[in-house]
């Protein structure tokens, strides 16, 4: 099975937080572009542990909509060639939450004949700041499991910290499950500098309970602009 990170902590998801990329309530575009040393995905290596480079633009309206696309270089070991994902929603605040509701279209570029990775998933998340901590949820549904029979869900909690102006830690907990047996836990761990306001750097530590699959720590340089 090939399991497929919007990662909530990504290297990309953080960057935009300390560069200030994409803002929820303003009308704006905002662009991104990184380079990583291993695209991991709830804690899978989506290139074999290789690099990716990887871009994407935002935008989002005062009225609390946003849109965007993203793309990596990916390597399943078979013809597949990039990873092309679409997605939307709507944010908004209640009793001190912020709240996301989405949904993320993945489509893969060069997958081979009879093969269909494409799917979607429908998100909904909720954080809430307690001074320089942020804490939060998430959980993405989809009807199938990137080409596989069966629906999917992923849960995940999260937690952010911003130490400085230019450093923020952040890490998350997540639970994929199937239909199926093949359920797993995945955790991730790492901090976010600002380089620049538009240039950050992630290093981020990852693992899952999949027996024999090996922990890995990334580092991911990210411009925003």
């Amino acid at each position: 099975m090939r399991i497929r990170v919007f990662q909530t902590a990504s290297a990309v998801a953080a960057a935009a937080a300390l560069f200030g990329a994409a803002p929820a309530f303003a009308d704006e575009v905002a662009f991104n572009v990184g380079v990583t040393s291993d695209y991991v995905f709830r804690g899978i290596s989506q290139t074999d542990k290789d690099p990716a480079i990887q871009g994407g633009v935002d935008f989002s309206t005062d009225s609390g909509w946003y849109g965007g696309a993203w793309a990596s270089n990916v390597d399943f070991g078979d013809s597949t060639d990039a990873e092309v994902d679409i997605y939307g929603g709507y944010t908004t605040e209640a009793g001190g939450f912020a709240l996301d509701f989405g949904a993320i279209a993945y489509s893969y570029v060069g997958s081979p004949d009879g093969v269909s990775y494409d799917t979607f998933e429908l998100k909904a998340a909720a954080s809430r700041a307690f001074g320089p901590a942020t804490l939060g949820a998430a959980v993405y549904w989809s009807p199938d499991s990137w080409g596989a029979d069966g629906t999917q869900t992923y849960y995940e909690f999260n937690a952010a910290y911003t130490v400085t102006d230019k450093i923020e830690i952040s890490g998350a907990i997540g639970r994929q499950t199937f239909d199926g047996d093949d359920d797993y836990t995945t955790w991730n761990v790492g901090g976010t500098y600002a380089l620049t306001d538009k240039l950050g750097i992630d290093v981020r530590y990852h693992d899952t309970n999949i027996s024999g699959l090996d922990e890995r720590v990334n580092v991911s340089l990210v411009f925003g602009f």
